[in-house]
Order: C-alpha cells, then structure tokens, then sequence
C-alpha cells in the first residue's frame, strides 16, 4: 500500500484505534498509545506507532497475553508451531 500526506497519518491513526481495541479486548490499556509525532511530521515512511509507557502490573497483562497467544499457535492442530508466520525470519 503506498499512500502520501495525510492518507498517511489517517491510515496509521486507524491502527492505532485497532490496536487500542484489540488489546483492550484482551484485558491490556496502553494509556501512552499514540501517533508519534516527530515521526508524523515527516514524509519518509509511516509514522511511527508509540505504545508508551506502562506500569508493572499492565507489562506483567502484556506477557501473559503473549506468551498465551504464543502457546496457542505453538499447539494449535495444523499450525505447524512455532507461531511465526511463514517467510519470516528473526
């Protein structure tokens, strides 16, 4: 997808908007989530996505959420484990 200008921010906005109501489906509140805005006022690439900063108790939510999510895929029938997604590497 290439988009310019403001398309930019609005498309980068909307994920930001999913990502706060997936991980509040979750029982997980990013309360710093946000566009960044330094990397907004540039043209290069999309914004960056700032998930901010979080106390213990919402990192300790953001490990279980992963390492449940993680476990899940590594068993699920068909899935192969692992949980990555196929063609990517670390």
């Amino acid at each position: 997808m290439v988009v310019r200008g403001a398309e930019r921010l609005r498309v980068v906005e909307e994920v930001v908007a999913q990502l706060r109501v997936e991980t509040g489906e979750l029982g997980v509140v990013l309360p710093s989530l946000r566009v960044d805005p330094v990397s907004a006022a540039g043209e290069v690439g999309y914004p960056l996505v700032d998930l901010g900063c979080v106390n213990f108790d919402t990192a300790m939510r953001i490990v279980a959420v992963l390492h449940e999510g993680r476990t899940r895929s590594a068993y699920a029938p068909g899935e192969g484990g692992g949980g990555q997604a196929a063609g990517c590497s670390e």
